[in-house]
């Protein structure tokens, strides 16, 4: 109510800087204020589909569809997607154990990244279930890769809950797991362990991840294009498709 009555006083100045008003002024203030209201509106029935899509699709789905494929929701890519129906990655914040933060993927037009990676394997993991899924493609990609300075790897944990996303115990939770972050020094690829605090819905919407259970392996080029996906635990023909797509990747010019 505060915030209406303070806009029904600025909105006859914010209408009166587009010039001299005809007679009946009050109704051009009149049609603002229901703009106005329209946007609440519109903002309440997008978090009504949000309430109904997630109770629809609750963790016993996702238990039972874990029961049927072990977590492998899809069969991964054989071949690099081309550019033209490939995808953006949508882009994150995230933390890193050392109190920094980024924004993934790193891209070529970044105006502050004069050296992109050309290829980068994000793998998400929503709950602790899905890690062992993760290290099947993460260990082997690495030993691959771990001498190429053109790689990146990144392992992304989402950690949705309000009590943990809380400022002083996330501080503390990274300040723990610092000693996660990197591999080693004489690597050139280095397996960097990243979070998310907070709401995640509409960055897995983006990228239509439904099961919360399983893992999420995406192979991201040098403009932030997902040109390979992979999901749950890896096969050895799956493992064998991301290593020659990454090498595909690193010879482009």
């Amino acid at each position: 109510m505060l915030r209406l009555k303070r806009l029904s006083r600025t909105a006859p100045a914010i209408v009166r800087s587009f010039g001299p008003l005809q007679h009946g002024s009050h109704k051009t203030t009149n049609r603002f204020l229901d703009f106005y209201k329209l946007g609440s509106k519109d903002a309440i029935e997008k978090e009504r589909a949000r309430l109904a899509d997630e109770m629809n699709r609750g963790y016993f789905a996702d238990i039972n569809e874990l029961k049927k494929h072990g977590g492998k929701i899809a069969i991964a890519n054989k071949n690099l997607t081309p550019v033209t129906t490939s995808v953006m990655f949508p882009a994150i914040d995230v933390d890193c154990p050392d109190g920094a933060t980024l924004k993934l993927p790193i891209v070529g037009n970044n105006a502050h990244e004069s050296n992109p990676p050309k290829a980068t394997l994000i793998c998400l993991s929503f709950r602790a279930s899905a890690q062992a899924m993760i290290d099947t493609w993460s260990i082997p990609f690495f030993e691959s890769f771990r001498n190429s300075s053109k790689v990146q790897l990144y392992e992304m944990s989402f950690i949705d809950s309000w009590l943990l996303s809380l400022y002083p115990i996330r501080r503390l939770l990274l300040k723990i797991m610092r000693k996660s972050n990197f591999n080693g020094e004489q690597d050139e690829l280095q397996k960097r362990i990243v979070y998310k605090f907070g709401d995640h819905y509409y960055f897995r919407k983006e990228l239509k991840i439904l099961n919360l259970l399983t893992g999420y392996i995406f192979l991201v080029d040098s403009f932030g294009r997902i040109r390979w996906q992979g999901f749950g635990l890896a096969t050895e023909d799956e493992l064998s498709s991301l290593l020659s797509c990454t090498s595909l990747l690193l010879e482009d010019k």
